[in-house]
């Protein structure tokens, strides 16, 4: 018995772990602000942390145990980008905080992982929230939409990013690193927020992509033929676009205020990439009221279909119903209890030989007749 219960809290715990609108944690009430408490998955045994130092003419990525070894990095003219994967160990993102002096306020909402994407500015930093929205196959069921969320702190010659897992959201980036004469070799940390930005938002495409598929492959199902298994794809649909854009919409106002606002940290030429971020997340921004609306509609035509079988269904039964009517009224009229020989008026059809044959064919001619009458009105 003890066996079975835990197996079933096993299965729950895994259900609610990749469920994306719920979260397994949420910080005491009452805690002072700016109080860091983990409120995600802990998605990794170990916090990594990796540094990438580039310029023009070099680019090294350094695994490393301890933020104080990245110091030689951060005090030379290169540019640096520190990736932080594993947002569970409090201790030891704790000295990553302290090291590059972020405000307590950034150190809380970096593990708490249910933030909406937001920018803040501070003096000597501008902190960014973002969600990574990918929409994967789960084998049979078909696709789930994942979620986790990135914190990117951009500074005055570095860039820290804090993420949930070790998924390799940033390997574009990478790659593009390796190759020299590249704008992200030439330019800022600045540039490197934003192409981080902008990747993160890239992926929002193709989870619209395949959201768009599973639409389209729900209402050639309802068109085929609906039922009740449709309408719980539907309800995941739709739940899964509400999630989107919940955590889209911020995010443009968000990018809105890195162009507008006069920021020290931030040049001219990368305000001109951001506007182009910026148009992306409108475009995402609408392709989800698109979807939502098809959405809406699979749920009309789920009604239609529904009606359209029900009126079916009705149609054969009164087609029935209206063909023994008439045969209903025969056998009544001979079924009735009067003696032939005591009553003035008799029915000879009782006492002859073929009276009871001739009654049943004049039934089954009615009956065919009646048929050929409602094919030719095209009832049937």
């Amino acid at each position: 018995m003890k066996k079975i219960k835990k197996k079933a809290v096993t299965t729950l715990n895994s259900i609610f772990l990749h469920h994306p609108y719920k979260r397994v944690h949420r910080k005491p009430p009452g805690q002072m602000p700016g109080t860091p408490f983990h409120t995600g998955i802990k998605r990794l045994d170990k916090v990594l942390i990796s540094v990438h130092d580039f310029d023009e003419s070099h680019y090294e990525v350094i695994p490393i145990d301890k933020i104080e070894t990245s110091e030689p990095y951060i005090e030379n003219k290169s540019k640096t980008w520190i990736q932080v994967r594993g947002l569970h160990d409090i201790e030891t993102l704790k000295t990553v905080w302290d090291y590059f002096e972020l405000h307590p306020l950034v150190q809380e909402d970096v593990v708490s992982t249910s933030q909406r994407p937001k920018v803040e500015h501070y003096p000597d930093h501008i902190y960014m929230v973002l969600r990574m929205i990918t929409h994967r196959s789960d084998g049979s069921e078909g696709m789930k939409l994942q979620t986790e969320q990135i914190s990117i702190v951009l500074g005055k010659n570095y860039v820290l990013t804090f993420q949930e897992s070790d998924e390799p959201v940033f390997e574009p980036i990478m790659r593009r690193l390796e190759v020299s004469s590249t704008r992200l070799r030439k330019l800022g940390p600045d540039y490197l927020a934003y192409a981080l930005m902008d990747t993160i938002v890239d992926h929002y495409f193709h989870a619209l992509d395949e959201i768009g598929e599973s639409i389209e492959r729900v209402e050639e199902m309802i068109i085929n033929d609906p039922d009740t298994g449709h309408l719980q794809k539907m309800h995941a649909l739709r739940r899964d676009l509400i999630f989107f854009r919940k955590s889209v919409w911020s995010l443009r106002d968000g990018i809105n205020s890195l162009i507008r606002d006069d920021m020290p940290l931030i040049s001219s030429d990368v305000k001109v990439f951001l506007r182009d971020v910026y148009d992306h997340v409108v475009q995402v921004i609408d392709s989800i009221e698109t979807n939502r609306e098809m959405v809406m509609g699979l749920f009309d035509m789920y009604m239609s279909g529904l009606s359209n079988r029900m009126n079916e269904v009705m149609k054969v039964l009164t087609i029935i119903a209206t063909i023994f009517i008439p045969l209903t009224f025969i056998a009544g009229i001979y079924g009735m209890n009067f003696d032939p020989e005591a009553s003035p008026f008799n029915m000879p059809e009782l006492n002859w030989y073929y009276g009871y044959p001739l009654s049943l064919l004049l039934m089954f001619l009615l009956s065919l007749v009646m048929l050929y009458y409602f094919r030719r009105k095209g009832w049937i």
